[in-house]
């Protein structure tokens, strides 16, 4: 690339500048290259000196953490070589802190060395070509092109030879749960069902619509049709709740059943309406029930 663009600030360009990092002539990269992924000890990964701190949610980590025990990281970060046993992160602190509250001792993450912004946005065009890629492999292969090699969607599409909204969609997929990550990741779902679980906002949703995917091998075309009449239902409204019976209630409720010979169950909500059940196990004793009542 013959200029810098500004899209991360100085970080990224400060890290690749440096005279003060620039290794690129020593032989300290070992059996890995720029692009490789090799699982480093988190104790090894330095901050990186260039970039502001951003504050994280304590809660978010948290949330990330669990989810890291549960499932493992998805999404490798990148690092920089600075010497022996040494490494600066490069991107994805969010996903080091969450790493390091779970309890991980190493870390995947996407190998870098000095001043090879070029040689990795090549690499990474290159491996995007290769028909072996699923969807979640190309979308976070857009990603670090944009992030690492600071590109925006246009420059992005351009360079992929594919529309920017072929991009946006492949990169909207690293917003979708992990559960729903794993399965494009192990081709459980196409690229086709994700685009259209990506529309439906409730998560929990999302996951059911999935699992039912699986279950039932349901096509894209089946899948759309769930999420068109989900968008076309109106709002649910929200269920009062049911409340414990008073205990003069539940006693009438005692007395009835006692004399009907049946089960008897009273339901009252918060605001005072509910309704009664009254039990019959065949026709013949409804009629008994109905007589009963009648009498």
């Amino acid at each position: 690339m013959n200029s810098k663009k500004k899209a991360l600030g100085r970080g990224l360009s400060a890290i690749l500048e440096s005279p003060e990092t620039d290794i690129t002539s020593k032989d300290i990269s070992g059996t890995f290259v720029a692009g490789a992924i090799a699982s480093i000890p988190v104790e090894q990964i330095e901050s990186n000196p260039f970039q502001p701190r951003e504050d994280f949610e304590p809660e978010a980590l948290q949330e990330l953490a669990a989810s890291i025990r549960e499932q493992g990281i998805i999404q490798p970060i990148t690092v920089r070589k600075m010497g022996y046993d040494k490494y600066q992160l490069i991107s994805g602190e969010r996903r080091l802190k969450a790493s390091k509250i779970a309890g991980l001792t190493e870390i995947p993450a996407y190998i870098r060395i000095a001043n090879d912004q070029q040689m990795l946005e090549m690499a990474l065009v290159e491996n995007i070509q290769r028909e072996s890629l699923n969807a979640l492999e190309i979308a976070i292969s857009y990603q670090r092109l944009i992030e690492e090699c600071e590109l925006t969607q246009e420059e992005l599409s351009q360079r992929v030879g594919k529309n920017r909204a072929t991009v946006a969609n492949y990169i909207r997929l690293l917003k979708l749960p992990v559960e729903l990550q794993l399965a494009i990741r192990d081709s459980k779902i196409s690229m086709g069902h994700a685009r259209a679980l990506i529309n439906i906002e409730d998560e929990p949703t999302q996951i059911t619509i999935l699992r039912n995917i699986v279950a039932r091998d349901l096509s894209v075309r089946e899948v759309e049709e769930i999420v068109r009449n989900l968008n076309r239902q109106p709002a649910v409204k929200k269920t009062p709740e049911i409340i414990e019976l008073p205990h003069e209630i539940d006693h009438k409720r005692q007395d009835v059943a006692s004399k009907l010979n049946t089960q008897v169950n009273v339901n009252i909500n918060n605001k005072g309406k509910g309704s009664i059940v009254i039990s019959f196990g065949s026709r013949k004793e409804l009629d008994r029930l109905l007589t009963d009542l009648n009498s």
